[in-house]
């Protein structure tokens, strides 16, 4: 039942005073949690609360506060985030350059009128242009990965003329219905089966596969517009490919005349130790997507960037692969653009090149020490995978690692490989102090 006035506007006041306010009390910090917990219950999905996380298993822990490497809760207890937003925090938490830049925008226009030229999007797309390899030049800023995926999976479609789409097992693109098609895992996929036709899976790191498909799709009379990859697996457990598996991709896309789409959503934009995943290999895609710390851990932005040679077709009608409302809208152009700044003039990429290898080195040491509990430690630069035995037991190191004050991913069905993805502006005695907390949880996990 609608409510009336009164009642919104007490309880919107009520939000906007604890929003608002310079410092809580204890009742105001315990409130902001039993009204988190119900909330959630009512007004969003309780499945969020039942999907049992290693970090809110007693739902005791909202959090409030953040700043670099860091993030406290309503009750100002302080956590070292290794989780990152799953990436999003490259720069950390409110790097104060790209909040500026955002608050400067605010006090100028907040959001575009749709009708006039925007002028931060034409600025933001030309230094996508600088940055990206190749001739990649053309930008569609749109607002989340799976859009730019969709946008890249439209693109392939009309400037080839073709139809079908190769993606990899483990491969994760995305939950929109597109991005969800080209996605490589059955858990995301299977509730909203039949999906969008014309997808094929191959396994991760074969290029062998990938024509495969591709020679038998022509031999049925099929077409294939484009593959669509990651250069290092995320989602699909930090999956590292063959040194020849990205520019195999490359020759095997040139040869069948189909394009090849990177998936940087996660890679991009420094984490591994080079400004793309792609850098690795010096592999130039026809299309290209990023997300997650292109807004400078602060905004929520996409893009998917593309060659001129594919353009043409857009260009007939600039709405053709759909108009976004807040796409590249000011508030965000204005973190990504500070956030691309940041990153050459804080040499993102090198600082996480440098804390990535000794990040390895020392979790290597661990594994050694400890393989029939940890399986195996992987990565570049900082995005690292910790692979247990079983879900359960990687459930049981993060959420010990929790307890000693430091995030990082766990779920009870999700846990088998757990993320290492810290801001890269992380500081020496923060990643020791991880370190130990992960060689304490081990220890007392063995223990058990």
């Amino acid at each position: 039942m609608r409510a009336s006035a009164e009642e919104i506007l007490a309880e919107s006041s009520r939000i906007l005073r604890l929003i608002e306010a310079p410092a809580l009390s204890d009742d105001e910090r315990r409130q902001i949690v039993e009204d988190s917990v119900t909330n959630f219950s009512l007004y969003v999905t309780k499945a969020i609360l039942e999907h049992r996380k290693s970090c809110s298993s007693d739902y005791s822990v909202a959090e409030w506060e953040d700043e670099g490497a860091v993030f406290r809760d309503t009750a100002g207890r302080e956590y070292i985030d290794c989780l990152g937003g799953y990436g999003v925090y490259l720069l950390g938490h409110r790097h104060p350059r790209v909040v500026a830049a955002v608050e400067h925008q605010l006090h100028r226009y907040a959001l575009h009128s749709q009708e006039l030229i925007d002028p931060l999007r034409g600025y933001l797309s030309k230094l996508v242009a600088m940055i990206t390899p190749g001739d990649l030049r053309h930008t569609y800023l749109v607002n989340a990965g799976t859009e730019a995926n969709e946008m890249a999976i439209k693109l392939a479609r009309l400037a080839t003329g073709k139809t079908h789409i190769i993606a990899t097992l483990g491969g994760f693109h995305g939950k929109t219905l597109g991005s969800l098609s080209a996605t490589g895992k059955g858990l995301y996929r299977e509730p909203y089966l039949p999906l969008v036709p014309g997808f094929h899976h191959v396994p991760f790191g074969e290029a062998d596969a990938v024509e495969e498909r591709i020679e038998a799709l022509l031999q049925t009379g099929e077409s294939v517009a484009a593959v669509i990859v990651e250069p290092i697996q995320g989602e699909g457990g930090i999956n590292i490919p063959p040194a020849d598996y990205l520019p195999r991709l490359r020759e095997i896309c040139d040869r069948y005349e189909c394009l090849l789409i990177v998936d940087e959503v996660q890679t991009g934009m420094g984490r591994t130790g080079r400004m793309f995943g792609v850098d690795h290999w010096d592999v130039v895609p026809d299309i290209m997507t990023l997300g997650k710390a292109f807004g400078g851990g602060v905004m929520p932005i996409a893009a998917m960037v593309a060659q001129p040679k594919w353009w043409g077709k857009m260009e007939e009608n600039p709405f053709i692969l759909g108009s976004s409302t807040f796409g590249g809208n000011p508030l965000c152009a204005a973190g990504a653009i500070a956030g691309i700044h940041t990153i050459l003039a804080e040499d993102i990429p090198g600082q996480a090149r440098a804390k990535g290898e000794y990040f390895l080195r020392a979790l290597k040491e661990m594994q050694q020490r400890t393989p029939d509990l940890l399986r195996d430690v992987r990565g570049v630069g900082l995005l690292i995978g910790l692979e247990f035995i079983d879900n359960a037991r990687g459930f049981s190191v993060a959420k010990r690692m929790f307890e000693r004050g430091v995030l990082v991913g766990g779920t009870l069905n999700n846990a088998r490989v757990i993320r290492i993805e810290p801001p890269a502006v992380i500081q020496q005695d923060q990643i020791d102090r991880v370190l130990q907390a992960l060689e304490d949880s081990l220890h007392d996990e063995v223990a058990v």
